[in-house]
């Protein structure tokens, strides 16, 4: 099984900055694609970054030049970095990984329980 653990969400003002991280399981391999989704009260879940394996990263047009995704192999984590948050960026944010390669198999998807991120005054 593959497991994640998102962090570092809270309640910020407008124009704060948060980082948010995920913990990944130690027996992943390889990972095919990582990214950040997020679903608003009403809204539908989005993608906000992804990060593929070639190192190419993708945003949510909402959030470019705000919000930068990176990972760390060796410590099995991926950040999502936003700066000059706005209310519309209040949501409940998920990590996600997708084709897996583990000690013990392959997983197609793994998903986070996901951290509450609120941006208000």
């Amino acid at each position: 099984q593959v497991r994640l653990v998102e962090s570092g969400g809270g309640l910020v003002q407008p124009g704060g900055s948060l980082r948010l991280s995920c913990a990944a399981s130690g027996s992943i391999f390889s990972i095919y694609a990582m990214g950040w989704y997020r679903q608003a009260p009403g809204k539908q879940r989005e993608l906000v970054a992804g990060l593929t394996n070639g190192g190419k990263t993708n945003y949510v047009d909402s959030v470019q030049g705000r919000f930068t995704i990176s990972r760390d192999n060796a410590k099995n984590t991926i950040n999502l970095q936003m700066n000059s948050l706005k209310p519309e960026d209040t949501a409940v944010y998920y990590c996600n990984v997708q084709g897996v390669l583990t000690t013990s198999g392959y997983v197609r998807d793994s998903w986070g329980q996901g951290t509450q991120v609120t941006v208000s005054s």
